[in-house]
């Protein structure tokens, strides 16, 4: 089961909702991602069971709320690996993110909830 918690900056006010690194559910893997362009943190999904044939070759990442909002898939399907990307734009410069590190906004450390703030999958 995957979680989600809530990152707070101490210096800027900046918050975000990420799982604060790699987290994988029953059909969903992410990795928390800090975008340059868009100096935010995001979760990406980078592996995921699909529901459907049509899931098997996507042309883009699917965002998490859109794989968390579907049914679970029906038997034993493969994972399809993803490349990390900026859910904004595939063209954003991205680098992995994992506490303890700095805001995407000011460079202070962030700090997190010691309790998810949600439980998914």
């Amino acid at each position: 089961m995957g979680r989600i918690y809530l990152f707070e900056c101490s210096k800027c006010g900046y918050r975000a909702q990420v799982s604060g690194g790699a987290d994988r559910g029953r059909h969903v893997a992410i990795q928390t991602v800090l975008c340059a362009d868009c100096k935010e943190l995001h979760d990406a999904v980078i592996e995921f069971r699909p529901s459907s044939q049509r899931e098997t070759n996507p042309k883009t990442a699917p965002k998490l709320a859109a794989l968390l909002n579907r049914l679970p898939p029906r038997g034993e399907r493969r994972w399809v690996k993803l490349k990390a990307a900026c859910p904004t734009s595939v063209r954003h410069r991205i680098r992995f993110w994992k506490p303890p590190d700095k805001c995407p906004r000011c460079g202070a450390f962030l700090e997190s909830g010691a309790i998810p703030f949600r439980r998914w999958d």
